[in-house]
C-alpha cells in the first residue's frame, strides 16, 4: 500500500518550504513520490514554488479550487484515485492554511482509497514565532491540525528566541484545551532545530513519526465565512511596490485582518519575483517562472480598501 503523509499548518506556518526539504530527502533514499496539493484557492500559487522538485522520481498533482466544499471533497477523492495507478512509493498532501482535517481522514478509508492507501503520518509546521493574539476561529484551526499530528516541525527557529519558542508551546496547548482535547505537548513531540541544520536521523524522525486520533470538539467555520482569499490578477506593480503595499495592507485595520500575502510580480525585464508577506517577516527572491497573481488571505478582509493599495481601485 502507498503511504500517505499529510503536512499541514497554519496559513504563513512555511509548509511548502518544508515539503522542498522533506521530499529531496525522499529522493534521495530513492522514493518515487506524488505531490498533491490541495487547496480551496481558484489559484495555486504554491504549486508553481514546488515545479523545481518534479523530475523522474517527482510529480506534481493539485486539486483544482473555485467551487463548493462538497465538489472540492469529491475532486479530492478522485485525484487520489488517478494518482493510485501511477506506482507511488509515498504521497505527500499539502493541503491549504484552513483545513478540515476530517476531510483527509475520512477519504482514506473510503473504498476504494482504503485498499490502496495507508495514513503514513501527519506532520505539522508551526511558525516557532506565533503570534500570541489571535481569533477564536484561527485557534481552532491551529489546534485541529495539530491535534492528530505525530510531530510538530517548528519552523523560523532561528529568528525565534527561546522564551518565543516557549510561548508557542504554551499557545499550542492552550489551543487544544479550548477545543476539550486532552492532548497536552510535551518537548519529545516538538523539533525545534534549524531547518538548513537537519541531518538524516532528523528526518528518519519525521518519517516514522505516525499521528495520533484525538478528539476535540468540532466549530462550524462555513456558516461564519470568517477567512477568506482575495485574488488579484495581471496587477502591473513591480516588486518593490509590492513589497511596500503588502507591508502597508497588513498593517492597516481598515483592511481587515491580513495574515498572509503571495504571488508573483514581473519586472519590466521579464524576470519575476516571488513575494510571501506575514506579520514576522516580507521575503522576495527571484523564481524561473511565475504567473501575475497577488493573493491576499485573512479574516474578514476588505477587497476595496485593499484594492485601493494595489492601485486598482
Amino acid at each position: 500500500m502507498v503511504k500517505v503523509d499529510l503536512i499541514t499548518g497554519f496559513l504563513g506556518s512555511g509548509k511548502t518550504t518544508f515539503i522542498k526539504k522533506y521530499a529531496r530527502y525522499l529522493m534521495d533514499q530513492g522514493y518515487n513520490i506524488g505531490i498533491l496539493e490541495n487547496d480551496f484557492g481558484a489559484v495555486n500559487v504554491d504549486m508553481m514554488l514546488l515545479r523545481e522538485l518534479e523530475g523522474e522520481q517527482c510529480e506534481l498533482e493539485m486539486v483544482a479550487g473555485g467551487c463548493d466544499k462538497d465538489c472540492h471533497r469529491r475532486r479530492f477523492k478522485t485525484k487520489l484515485i488517478a494518482m493510485g495507478m501511477c506506482g507511488y512509493d509515498r504521497v505527500l498532501i499539502e493541503p491549504s492554511g484552513i483545513f478540515d482535517m476530517d476531510e483527509f481522514f475520512d477519504a482514506l478509508h473510503e473504498e476504494p482509497l482504503d485498499h490502496w492507501y495507508q495514513i503514513g503520518n501527519v506532520i505539522a509546521v508551526v511558525d516557532a514565532g506565533l503570534d500570541e493574539k489571535m481569533s477564536e476561529e484561527a485557534d481552532y484551526i491551529l489546534a485541529s491540525e495539530v491535534a492528530d499530528a505525530g510531530c510538530i516541525v517548528l519552523s523560523k527557529t532561528q529568528e525565534a528566541s527561546e522564551k518565543s519558542i516557549e510561548n508557542t508551546v504554551k499557545h499550542l496547548n492552550r489551543a487544544l484545551k479550548a477545543v476539550h482535547c486532552k492532548r497536552k505537548f510535551g518537548e519529545d513531540e516538538i523539533i525545534r532545530k534549524d531547518w538548513e541544520q537537519f541531518e538524516t536521523e532528523d528526518f528518519e524522525r519525521i518519517l516514522n513519526s505516525g499521528y495520533i486520533a484525538e478528539d476535540y470538539e468540532k466549530m462550524s467555520l462555513d456558516e461564519k465565512e470568517v477567512f477568506k482569499s482575495l485574488y488579484f490578477m495581471d496587477l502591473e506593480i513591480s516588486g518593490a511596490e509590492l513589497r511596500d503595499a503588502a507591508q502597508k495592507i497588513m498593517q492597516d485595520p481598515a483592511c481587515g485582518s491580513v495574515f498572509r500575502i503571495k504571488g508573483f510580480t514581473q519586472e519590466t525585464d521579464g524576470s519575476w519575483t516571488e513575494l510571501n508577506a506575514t506579520h514576522h517577516e516580507i521575503t522576495q527572491c527571484p523564481i524561473a517562472e511565475g504567473q501575475k497573481v497577488i493573493i491576499v488571505i485573512g479574516e474578514q478582509p476588505d477587497e476595496e480598501m485593499i484594492k485601493k493599495y494595489f492601485g486598482t481601485d
